[in-house]
């Protein structure tokens, strides 16, 4: 018998702990990117002045083992400043190389419109600063990047998160939520810090033969799944669920393309505009 679609939601609330809002949440990608510079404390600054429920930040290890927060592998696209310092790969940078770079300037130049004087003094973050300005006013939502290539990754940040408080207990564990395209690197961090929140981020579209078996997988290890939002259907969207695993597809700018995963029973979404869908949410 095939449930309604309102009973399967209700009971796949059971055990999603902080993923199981009462609405759906407002995750700001990269920050408030649409207006500011990418992981820039602007960005960040400008998200939760917007109504976001979480932050993103992707993560890189730099040459030094700091944990860095930085989307590509490679500098080049929004870092300027001294070559030597701000061109090529993170991991092959130090902390003190990459605080010589600037990574608003770009923003203003490709988006004039939006450009502001003060965006060209933004920098490359650390995980750390990040953390220590927001851990009293925003949940994280802290994506893995290629861990593979960044052995230990995942115990940097742990031990980042309990320097700034957010692994105490279950309340401060409910703040963060972990991501990654990396089954391995979940499971690797969920053994050393149980009790966090984790979201298998999907490249490619679930083969729809093998999609319960697939997200029961899952479902073993993490509490949700992140879709593109071209792949996201209603089908989806009730499977999972039915498997207790939220759904927060990215990277979703469109408002007619955000009312439309509203409608599918989508538990929240990435944004770079999270002011617009804050707008369409009731409350």
């Amino acid at each position: 018998m095939r449930l309604p679609s309102l009973l399967l939601l209700a009971l796949a609330v059971v055990g999603l702990g902080s993923l199981a809002p009462t609405r759906p949440q407002v995750i700001a990608h990269r920050g408030a990117s649409w207006d500011a510079p990418e992981h820039t404390f602007a960005a960040w600054d400008l998200a939760l002045e917007s109504g976001a429920d979480w932050i993103e930040q992707d993560l890189q290890l730099t040459r030094d083992g700091l944990l860095v927060v930085f989307h590509d592998d490679s500098l080049d696209r929004v870092a300027r400043g001294p070559v030597a310092d701000c061109s090529g790969t993170i991991r092959s940078k130090t902390r003190a190389q990459l605080s010589r770079c600037d990574v608003g300037t770009w923003f203003n130049a490709k988006f004039p419109p939006r450009a502001k004087p003060e965006f060209a003094a933004q920098r490359i973050p650390t995980l750390d600063e990040v953390l220590a300005r927001y851990r009293r006013r925003a949940k994280f939502y802290i994506e893995l990047k290629a861990p593979e290539e960044a052995p230990g990754m995942e115990q940097a940040l742990l031990e980042a998160l309990t320097r700034h408080g957010l692994a105490a207990d279950s309340t401060a564990r409910a703040r963060v939520i972990v991501q990654s395209f990396s089954a391995a690197s979940l499971q690797r961090f969920a053994a050393l810090a149980p009790g966090y929140t984790l979201v298998q981020l999907l490249g490619d579209r679930l083969d729809e033969a093998t999609l319960d078996a697939d997200l029961a997988r899952i479902a073993i290890y993490a509490q949700g799944i992140g879709p593109s939002r071209r792949h996201v259907n209603r089908t989806l969207v009730e499977r999972a669920h039915a498997n207790s695993l939220v759904v927060h597809p990215y990277t979703v700018n469109d408002e007619a393309e955000m009312r439309q995963l509203l409608s599918l029973g989508v538990d929240g979404m990435f944004t770079d505009r999270p002011a617009q869908l804050r707008r369409l949410l009731p409350y």
